[in-house]
């Protein structure tokens, strides 16, 4: 979910309901209460304007200026993605935690999970080899599918957490293939039996199993690396993994080349992938 539709969202969440409050307040305005609606209302307004840094000071201010009303969990969360809009992860991190346990009965937690998600998310570019924060963005994606099966960002959560799987299934066969380089089998091993055991639904599924064939007949471990070769051809026999499997157990075997070309579905995925090539 881009950055846009987010705005669009928080919107909606927010400012269109906000908006009819501050034309027709339910309680009577007192100077303080006035206070709060003006940064608020100066604070939305600097979003509006492409101007977030501003935009979380005054939201911030807000939620100080009158901290028992309903403004300030708005306020607070607002701040958030103020921050967030800005690139800046670490304090949307820090200010979304203090929301959650400062305003533990408010009614937007759904939205406060799925950003502390999308923000750890958007830290895997940067991270590239570290898996720290795809693994909290992951942890957090089913926290709120869990929690939260109905709301506006459940969906988005299981598109994403399709995708930090292919990543996390990307780092365990580019590791296998590099302790393959270097002739420590185990060790490769495990980082395949990784991929079957946690990430059997992604596209590096036939990869591992084609791995785990070849690690196996070059021990020695023809019957193990015939049952790899058996669940790859049962399952994908059309796969060129499966192919080049064949080829371990028969060597004048000639695979073909497909000069067709098949886009993967999962295109997205591949400026992840190109991390660990």
């Amino acid at each position: 979910m881009s950055k846009i539709k987010l705005i669009l969202i928080l919107l909606i969440i927010f400012n269109a309901c906000s908006k009819q409050e501050v034309k027709t307040p339910t309680i009577k305005e007192t100077k303080q209460d006035l206070e709060v609606i003006t940064a608020y209302k100066e604070a939305y307004k600097a979003i509006e304007q492409g101007d977030p840094f501003f935009a979380a000071k005054k939201f911030l201010d807000a939620e100080l200026l009158f901290p028992q009303s309903e403004w300030a969990p708005r306020s607070a969360l607002m701040a958030s993605y103020a921050y967030y809009l800005q690139n800046y992860y670490s304090e949307a991190l820090e200010n979304l935690q203090r929301y959650l346990k400062t305003y533990p009965t408010d009614k937007s937690h759904a939205y406060a999970h799925y950003l502390i998600a999308i923000c750890y998310y958007e830290s895997i570019e940067d991270e590239k080899r570290d898996t720290g924060p795809l693994i909290r963005s992951r942890e957090k994606f089913n926290y709120l599918i869990e929690n939260y099966p109905n709301s506006d960002f459940s969906l988005d959560a299981k598109f994403k957490l399709d995708l930090i799987n292919d990543i996390l299934a990307s780092k365990e066969v580019y590791l296998g293939r590099h302790y393959m380089k270097k002739g420590k089998w185990i060790a490769a091993m495990n980082r395949f039996k990784a991929v079957i055991d946690f990430y059997n639904d992604t596209v590096f599924i036939e990869e591992a199993l084609h791995r785990l064939v070849e690690i196996n007949y070059k021990l020695g471990l023809e019957e193990e690396s015939q049952k790899y070769a058996n669940i790859l051809g049962y399952n994908y026999l059309s796969s060129e993994w499966y192919k080049k499997s064949y080829k371990v157990f028969n060597k004048n075997y000639k695979i073909k080349q497909n000069k067709t070309i098949v886009k993967d579905k999962r295109g997205i995925v591949e400026k992840f992938k190109k991390l660990f090539d």
